[in-house]
C-alpha cells in the first residue's frame, strides 16, 4: 500500500461527455432507478442509473447528468453515467462546456 496522495478540489477536473454522451438535466423522478432527462441535443429520454452509481451518486431534479444513449431506442432512453457536483458545474460553465440551452 502506501500513501494516498491528497489532492483539492480545484486540481479535480470534471469528466467531459464523450463522443457518443450528452449532457442533459434531470426532470422528474419515476422511482426505482428511472429518471426523465431533457438532454442537450433536444431529445427527452427515459434514462435509468447504471448499477455502478444506483448507491453511491444520489440524483435529484435540476441534477447536470451525463447520458449515454442506448444503441437501440436512441432517442427514447439511455443510461445516466455520471452526475456533476456544483463546484463542478462552475468549471463547466466557465470553459463553455455547459451549453445555452440548459439552464438551471
Amino acid at each position: 500500500m502506501g500513501k494516498r496522495k491528497v489532492i483539492s478540489e480545484s486540481e479535480i477536473k470534471p469528466r467531459l461527455p464523450e463522443d457518443f454522451e450528452v449532457l442533459g438535466v434531470a426532470d422528474k423522478l419515476l422511482g426505482y432507478d428511472r429518471i426523465m432527462v431533457r438532454c442537450q441535443d433536444g431529445f427527452t429520454r427515459l434514462c435509468r442509473i447504471r448499477g455502478k452509481m444506483k448507491r453511491r451518486a444520489w440524483i435529484r431534479v435540476n441534477d447536470i447528468v451525463i447520458v449515454s444513449p442506448w444503441d437501440f431506442q436512441a432517442n427514447e432512453r439511455g443510461d445516466i453515467t455520471y452526475r456533476y457536483k456544483p463546484n463542478q458545474l462552475d468549471w463547466l460553465r466557465n470553459n463553455g462546456h455547459l451549453g445555452k440551452d440548459i439552464l438551471i
